[in-house]
């Protein structure tokens, strides 16, 4: 039996949490979100992985060989290519994961009874990803070779080259499939957006729990410029903790930028820009800073976590859940960081990443700034 003395207290206490039903929603919310995104979200199997095919021999062999890896559910074709110089610009934006480049002899060197040299490109920045992937090749070409020795040998009477097709894998931007020089561009974009959400979000709420936004109130102050004021010293201070971080990850882990700082940080900044825009507008929604601080937390650990290609393949997840991953900015911020760090492209593989971030930031920014211009 509950003691009398308790029962008071239990009540008061159920009282008071019906009254902040912000708080309510969120400690209901949170575990059912959790068990859905990492019920659907965590899965380490590598399916689909996208796929370019240059078929520079256009014959009845090499197109066999091609459709051989489409008949599974390992490889997704995207692109059929007549330049293997395009395999660059659609590696670098992450469009496709792993490129085959059939030669033009390829089934004149069949025909002849010799082996035919077949190129396979994986991308190396998801170093375990692409040690599957590479498996995965190895699997598909050594079966459809074996199918092509055993009708040789049917036809000719006697036995051919035992596996005529040498497929040469050659992993791109990590040759050394080293994990962290994946995991460290992700860490970026995970501590920025986790920090610059969670340090506006409590910005405006403490105004108003420390009594202070009465005075923001009738001063002459504008929605923009609070906003600005409130925003450019966390974005000055997210930059300098970005340059801390590459300098660190270079130091320890040997992960060296290989391409445009100034694009680096350009990129860094329309992130920045859109998560402290998120954070802000927080602060205009929670009257608390616990309510802040779990929201904060509630839209950007698990999401940027699970739904960004962080650690899990994005296409590995149930369609329902990719689409909700469009409206993750970290998705977009991983896609240019990892592309500039690791591959060193330019802004002209990753225009629509840039491009999304921009309108992200509008957005949030936009939409605080008409928030915050009722509450004044």
């Amino acid at each position: 039996m509950m003691s009398s003395r308790i029962r008071p207290i239990v009540i008061k206490e159920f009282r008071q949490i019906s009254r902040d039903r912000r708080t309510l929603g969120v400690l209901l919310v949170i575990p059912a979100f959790m068990l859905v995104m990492f019920g659907y979200a965590l899965n380490f199997d590598v399916r689909r992985v996208p796929l370019a095919v240059c078929d520079q021999d256009r014959s009845r062999a090499s197109r066999e060989f091609a459709e051989s890896f489409l008949h599974s559910e390992y490889f997704d074709l995207k692109h059929r290519l007549s330049d293997a110089r395009e395999i660059d610009g659609l590696m670098g934006g992450e469009r496709v994961r792993v490129a085959l480049v059939i030669p033009p002899d390829f089934s004149e060197r069949l025909l002849g009874g010799r082996e035919a040299t077949v190129q396979v490109l994986v991308d190396g920045a998801n170093a375990s990803a692409a040690a599957t992937a590479v498996g995965y090749v190895g699997a598909m070409a050594q079966d459809h070779s074996s199918k092509i020795a055993i009708r040789a040998s049917a036809r000719t009477g006697r036995p051919g080259v035992p596996l005529p097709i040498d497929y040469r894998p050659r992993v791109w931007y990590n040759p050394e499939l080293k994990s962290a020089k994946f995991l460290v561009p992700g860490l970026i974009g995970f501590i920025l957006m986790i920090t610059a959400v969670i340090s506006t979000a409590l910005s405006v709420v403490r105004e108003k729990e420390q009594g202070t936004i009465e005075q923001i109130v009738v001063s002459p102050i504008r929605p923009v410029e609070l906003i600005l004021g409130k925003t450019i010293p966390y974005i000055l201070i997210s930059l300098a903790a970005t340059a801390i971080i590459l300098l660190v990850s270079y130091l320890l882990f040997d992960v060296a930028v290989r391409g445009s700082y100034l694009l680096l940080f350009g990129v860094t900044l329309l992130f920045l820009a859109g998560a402290l825009g998120l954070g802000l507008l927080i602060s205009t929604v929670a009257d608390s800073q616990q309510v802040a601080f779990q929201m904060a937390l509630l839209v950007t650990m698990l999401p940027t976590f699970l739904l960004s290609g962080f650690v899990f393949p994005i296409r590995n997840m149930p369609l329902p859940v990719q689409a909700i991953t469009h409206i993750v900015p970290a998705r977009y911020f991983l896609v240019a960081l990892r592309g500039i760090v690791l591959k060193g492209v330019g802004l002209s593989a990753l225009y629509d990443q840039a491009l999304f971030l921009l309108a992200f930031a509008a957005l949030t920014l936009g939409v605080s700034s008409a928030r915050l211009r009722k509450i004044l």
